[in-house]
């Protein structure tokens, strides 16, 4: 192809039209009408002689063809906004530049606020800002920028993303301080009779807790499923039920709810947390700066 004849805007369009999966919201996104999108698609489709997308239940869904296309061109883009930004020399001492992470309650209460304070004191105007979605929710931004980190539990497989382990995590137990049955001990016995508060999993997953038990012929009490660990201690603190989260949440929870924390009372595995990112980011010097520091602090709690 030559390059020289070709309309490099249309990259723009595709780029666009993959991520949105939808012609509408990817004219909404580059401030177009809706014809001059569907327009430059049928030019492309014309040059590279394929479809490119194909409407589906689950909107313009890409050929073989366009999913092969799809990170080269993001990278390109990615490479001509990062020129084009300037960035290449990163001075973070002076930088204003928003970071965008994407954290589940345990990144946003257990990690986030020691390197956000840490932060303060180095880089003082870079600003972050917090997408609550698991990384499995987000790979179309991590993939064209929108989104520059995840924390996880879970890595993403393709091989365009990056996962490194940046700590690994247990369980501990939670109870009221002066709960009528908990001692310093707690036992299985006890464990299971209790009443649990929960976090709800997804309809595809089982909690580690349950998988054990299940092993065993045995299942816990759950008197409430919560979308969210925040409002566990809550319910703890206020009642005879108790809560298992992991142990870094659980040391800050009984600290500033005057819990008491207890070794859970199964063989429980410890499990990674993981931080995510696209591998069109990996030469951004910026992103490396604020990475590798995130990674740093994560490795020292």
């Amino acid at each position: 192809m030559n390059l020289r004849t070709f309309d490099l805007n249309l990259l723009l369009v595709f780029d666009a039209i993959y991520g949105e999966r939808s012609i509408s919201k990817a004219a909404h996104k580059l401030h177009l009408s809706q014809p001059t999108v569907s327009n430059a698609l049928a030019r492309l489709r014309e040059r590279l002689q394929d479809p490119l997308f194909e409407r589906s239940a689950q909107g313009m869904w890409p050929t073989p063809r366009a999913k092969k296309l799809a990170d080269p061109i993001r990278q390109a883009l990615n490479v001509l906004e990062r020129g084009l930004r300037g960035d290449e020399a990163f001075d973070f001492a002076r930088s204003d530049r928003e970071f965008v992470i994407a954290v589940e309650d345990y990144g946003e209460a257990v990690i986030l606020p020691g390197f956000i304070k840490w932060l303060a004191e180095v880089a003082p105007n870079i600003r972050i800002r917090i997408r609550p979605e698991s990384s499995a929710q987000l790979k179309a931004e991590l993939r064209e920028g929108a989104v520059d980190l995840a924390l996880d539990y879970f890595v993403l497989t393709e091989s365009a993303y990056r996962n490194t382990c940046v700590l690994t995590e247990t369980l501990l137990s939670l109870t009221r301080r002066d709960h009528p049955l908990v001692s310093e001990r707690l036992t299985l016995e006890l464990y299971l009779a209790l009443p649990h508060v929960v976090l709800a999993a997804p309809s595809n997953a089982r909690p580690m807790i349950d998988l054990a038990l299940h092993k065993r012929g045995l299942q816990r009490r759950i008197a409430v499923r919560v979308p969210h660990f925040v409002s566990m201690p809550v319910i703890v603190q206020t009642t005879d039920m108790i809560g298992t989260v992991p142990r870094r949440m659980a040391y800050l929870y009984a600290d500033n709810f005057r819990l008491k924390s207890h070794a859970v009372p199964l063989r429980i595995p410890q499990f990674p947390v993981y931080l995510i990112w696209h591998e069109s980011v990996e030469s951004d010097e910026g992103h490396q700066w604020f990475r590798d520091h995130l990674r740093e602090f994560c490795q020292r709690l």
